[in-house]
């Protein structure tokens, strides 16, 4: 079915049970039949599929390190999907579709990359990033000659909330606006500490609950404070909140082999004895 006005072409779902046949058109098409027939995916939106998106892009990340090709393929195609995905939907709005995309990736991979395509000549990738930054700033331009204005932190990329953190606060002290050391940072984040104390300290569970978005407020300031002085130590919060991560799950895992070793699971267990495997998990790690 074509939307005339705007040229775009909506997938036919197609009938009976699909092959694999790794050809995109029939991808389009399967989604499109998902969008019919199955009730999660038919109530989706593309802003309900975004935390899907970066969720897709993290496991990819972790299966290219682990080099297995089986896990890699299938994180790919995870990835794919979220892009099939706001594409049917976007299609179905009648705002564009697949090969619109595919369109525009062409165009700016060509216009980014002149030196292989004109007879620009970079003589090596310090020169190739220049010309590609050269060239982004152009598209920028042209951005803002339709109206889309740029403020000077909107350079900050996309990425986890820790990650655009961090950026933004680099960005604003190039700006001047920072503490010359680290001790203003250590201070706002036992104010931003202090502040959520006092959402919560002598409140029911059930006032808590009803001022949630203060609370919520507090704790993102407290986190965005903490960010801060990571930065400040020259250390990334993404990476270390990550080993933090790896670490709970290291131990963790620690306790549930050592119940598995006595015959037990999880379920069976309660936090005292949990507790106890916890502090024998870090005593383990110390002497590995």
């Amino acid at each position: 079915m074509n939307i005339s006005d705007n040229k775009v072409t909506v997938p036919v779902p197609v009938q009976g049970t699909p092959e694999a046949t790794g050809q995109l058109d029939d991808l389009l098409a399967l989604m499109a039949r998902l969008r019919t027939d199955c009730p999660w995916d038919k109530k989706q939106t593309n802003h309900s599929l975004i935390p899907y998106a970066i969720e897709e892009a993290y496991e990819l990340g972790e299966a290219v390190q682990s080099e297995d090709d089986e896990d890699i393929k299938g994180e790919l195609g995870d990835v794919l999907l979220q892009v099939v995905f706001h594409c049917q939907m976007y299609a179905e709005q009648g705002r564009f579709d697949m090969s619109d995309v595919i369109s525009t990736l062409q165009e700016k991979l060509v216009r980014r990359h002149p030196h292989v395509f004109e007879a620009e000549t970079l003589k090596d990738d310090a020169a190739v990033k220049v010309r590609w930054d050269e060239i982004k700033l152009e598209e920028q331009q042209a951005r803002e000659a339709r109206g889309k204005s740029k403020r000077r932190l909107d350079q900050v990329k996309a990425g986890s909330a820790l990650m655009q953190a961090q950026d933004v606060q680099k960005q604003a002290s190039k700006l001047g606006f920072d503490w010359e050391g680290i001790a203003g940072a250590v201070d706002k984040l036992d104010e931003e500490i202090a502040e959520l104390k006092h959402e919560l300290t002598d409140k029911s569970t059930a006032e808590v609950k009803a001022n949630i978005s203060e609370v919520e407020k507090e704790l993102g300031d407290c986190m965005f404070a903490l960010v801060n002085v990571a930065r400040k130590l020259n250390l990334d919060a993404e990476a270390a909140t990550l080993t933090c991560v790896h670490k709970f799950k290291s131990r963790f895992g620690y306790i549930e082999t050592q119940l598995a070793a006595a015959g037990k699971q999880l379920e069976d267990s309660d936090i005292t004895e949990m507790d106890a495997l916890w502090e024998a998990a870090k005593q383990h790690e110390r002497s590995s």
